[in-house]
């Protein structure tokens, strides 16, 4: 007798515990997890969706973690040593990590921004690109603007090794330059629009066709134990896009907050240089832009090997996620 009411307690015990009874199911408890994701200034989209926090309102019982990127390099790093499921990267930077073992697929296009060029300081005496041969230009390696400066480089009839590359994370850059510790540097915004309108400094050399796509990656391993909060990824970014279309000037109130910069600041890079008004669909114009870069990698020993690289942009993208959002939006 004792034990029959041990058993019946326990299964009580069993059924309050799961809050269902027999013949229930369990579709009432939220999924179990974690999402960890970046932020970016250079992805005015990303800003969006942690303010209004829709991932952590509609993931119930998943914890969205949000990590600061402050710049392609770091993101790749991230994905690397999975610490973050999805990131944000210039285009080149996706290519580079994926060419060199990073198991990331591109699964969505943020912007098509100008967010990078080559700058001097406001009392320069440089006026071309040939003139920086000899000279200390700073870059962020692996990132956008450093293949910024190699392509403009090549186009000047120099290379790599004709100027003095001083690898400084963004925003170090920008400090070197304006304390002329380097004759240029190879930009990046929102902290190169800052330096152009607060310290005077000169955009010497600009090509929107060499800056490379808005590139959200996530890591291969996610995408396959996780298709779904893939997807919620790339609808939310979906969500943000409509939103900045909305709320431009709210958008740019939002990227001076976060950046630390003036709204007049913020505007020159959401309304001057950045597009947001494209299709998240990752496809042939994005590789065509991957195409011209590729050549430029292999010549200065950005990616193991030309053949890694050529099979790494045929298997990049991964375009199914932002296609459906695209059609749900």
């Amino acid at each position: 007798m004792i034990h029959r009411r041990l058993l019946l307690i326990t299964a009580l015990v069993a059924t309050l515990a799961t809050g269902c009874v027999q013949g229930e199911s369990d579709t009432a408890t939220p999924a179990q997890g974690e999402l960890r994701l970046d932020y970016a200034y250079y992805n005015p989209l990303s800003l969006v969706i942690r303010r209004q926090r829709w991932l952590e309102d509609e993931l119930k019982g998943t914890t969205v973690t949000w990590v600061l990127s402050a710049g392609s390099n770091k993101a790749n790093e991230n994905l690397r040593a999975e610490t973050i499921d999805v990131g944000s990267t210039a285009g080149s930077a996706a290519l580079q990590a994926r060419a060199n073992g990073t198991p990331i697929k591109t699964i969505g296009i943020y912007t098509q921004p100008e967010w990078t060029a080559l700058v001097v300081p406001k009392d320069s005496p440089i006026k071309d690109v040939k003139e920086l041969k000899g000279k200390k230009v700073a870059a962020t390696k692996g990132t956008d603007p450093y293949f910024f400066l190699l392509q403009t480089l090549e186009e000047a009839g120099l290379g790599g090794s004709d100027v003095e590359v001083v690898n400084l994370q963004h925003a170090d850059g920008r400090t070197a330059l304006e304390r002329g510790d380097v004759d240029a540097w190879a930009g990046l915004d929102p902290m190169m629009a800052q330096s152009e309108l607060e310290a005077g400094s000169k955009l010497v050399y600009r090509n929107p066709g060499f800056n490379t796509y808005g590139f959200l990656n996530a890591r291969e391993g996610f995408i396959k134990d996780h298709p779904d909060l893939a997807q919620k990824v790339l609808d939310a970014y979906e969500r943000a896009r409509a939103w900045v279309a909305e709320h431009p000037d709210e958008a740019v109130e939002l990227l001076a907050q976060e950046a630390k910069i003036t709204p007049e600041v913020a505007a020159v890079v959401l309304k001057e240089r950045t597009k947001t008004d494209i299709s998240p669909v990752p496809g042939a114009e994005q590789r065509k832009v991957l195409e011209r870069i590729l050549p430029t990698l292999v010549r200065e020993n950005q990616v193991r090997s030309e053949d890694e690289a050529r099979k790494a942009l045929d298997s990049l993208f991964e375009p199914g996620f932002a296609e459906q959002a695209k059609a749900a939006s």
